[in-house]
C-alpha cells in the first residue's frame, strides 16, 4: 500500500508511553482485579473474540447496556493513574504516521459519503496504547482483546503491536502487503463508527435485549460486524478511484488472509478442535471474505445490508 500522499489526521491519542495504561505496572494481559476481575473462561472467550476484532468485547459478556451509554452492567475498572500526558495529533514515528494517514484518508472518503446523501460525518478518534489503557465508558482496553471501537467514546482504541501479531501469529500479510492489512483493520474499526452515527449500533442492542435468546444474540451481533467487514471495503473501493494506484500488488490478499484468519470457525477450531456455528460473534472466514469483497467491488452502503431488507 502507497500511503505517502494521505491526509495525517490529528484525531490520535498516543499513550503508548504509558507503560500499562494505568494500571499499576501490569504487563502482558493486565487484567483489573478484585470486584471487576475476569474469570479465566471469560479470559478465554474475550481473547478469541478480541482477536476477531469489533466492538468492545465486554458488550457480548453482559454488558449491552454500554453501547447506548445507558445502565451500569459493566465491570468497574481501577481508575487510569498516567502520570504523563497523553500525546495528541498525528505521530512522527513511522506506525504512527501511517495510522493517522489511513485515518485521515477513511474520514475523507466517509465525509464524502455522507455529504452526497446530506449528512455530516464526523471521525473517530484514534487511541494508541501498549499492554492496556483507561476506556472510559468501555472499562479498560487491554492488548489481549484486540482493536476495538467504544460507541459511546467513539474512539477506537489499537494496541500497535496487534499488528506485529497478524503478520506472526495469523500469517495474514509480509512486507508492505502488512500496511494494508493494518488499514483493513482500521476501516473496519471505522465502519463500527459509521454503524454508531446511522444510529444502527443502539437499534441493534435494542433487539438483543430483547430477543432473551443468546442465539438470536449472536446471530445480530454477527451481521454487525459482517457489515463492518462490508463497510471497510467500501472504503478501499472510494480511495482507490480517489487515489490510483495506492494498491500494490498482494494487498487485497493479504486483507483476505487475515479476515480468514479471523473468522469464527477458525479461530474456534484452533481454540478447540471444533466449531459451534451458534456462538458465532464475528462470522465465518468464508462470510468475512465475502462481505469485504461485496464492499470493495460494489463501493456503496446499500450493498452491505447484512440484516436483509427492511430488517432494521
Amino acid at each position: 500500500m502507497r500511503y505517502d500522499d494521505f491526509r495525517r489526521s490529528d484525531d490520535i491519542e498516543d499513550r503508548r508511553d504509558d507503560s500499562g495504561g494505568g494500571m499499576g505496572g501490569g504487563g502482558g494481559l493486565g487484567l483489573p482485579m478484585g470486584g471487576g476481575g475476569l474469570g479465566i473462561g471469560t479470559i478465554i472467550v474475550l481473547g478469541l473474540v478480541g482477536y476477531a476484532f469489533g466492538i468492545d468485547p465486554r458488550i457480548l459478556i453482559g454488558g449491552a447496556e454500554i453501547l447506548t451509554g445507558g445502565g451500569s452492567q459493566a465491570p468497574t475498572y481501577q481508575t487510569d493513574r498516567r502520570t504523563t500526558p497523553a500525546k495528541t495529533g498525528a505521530p512522527t514515528d513511522q506506525m504512527g504516521n501511517m495510522i493517522a494517514g489511513i485515518l485521515g484518508e477513511i474520514d475523507d472518503r466517509w465525509t464524502e459519503i455522507f455529504q452526497a446523501s446530506g449528512q455530516t460525518y464526523t471521525g473517530p478518534k484514534i487511541v494508541l496504547f501498549r499492554n492496556s489503557t483507561n476506556g472510559g465508558s468501555c472499562g479498560m482496553a487491554q492488548s489481549a482483546m484486540g482493536p476495538f471501537y467504544c460507541p459511546p467514546e467513539k474512539r477506537i482504541f489499537l494496541d500497535t503491536g496487534f499488528f506485529r501479531e497478524v503478520e506472526t501469529r495469523f500469517r495474514g500479510c509480509s512486507g508492505n502487503a502488512c500496511k494494508f492489512t493494518a488499514a483493513y483493520i482500521i476501516a473496519h474499526e471505522a465502519g463500527h463508527h459509521v454503524q454508531n452515527l446511522l444510529g444502527i449500533l443502539p437499534r441493534v442492542t435494542r433487539l438483543q435485549q430483547q430477543s432473551g435468546s443468546k442465539t438470536e444474540s449472536n446471530a445480530l451481533q454477527v451481521k454487525v460486524e459482517l457489515q463492518a467487514d462490508c463497510l471497510s471495503g467500501v472504503w478501499v473501493n472510494r480511495e482507490e478511484k480517489k487515489r490510483p494506484g495506492f494498491l500494490e500488488a498482494g494487498d487485497i490478499d493479504a486483507a483476505l488472509t487475515t479476515a480468514s484468519a479471523i473468522g469464527d470457525d477458525t479461530l474456534q477450531r484452533q481454540a478447540t478442535g471444533r466449531v459451534v456455528p451458534d456462538s458465532f460473534t464475528h462470522g465465518s472466514a468464508a462470510q468475512r471474505k465475502q462481505w469485504f469483497m461485496t464492499g470493495y467491488q460494489q463501493g456503496t452502503v446499500q450493498a452491505c445490508n447484512t440484516f436483509g431488507a427492511g430488517a432494521l
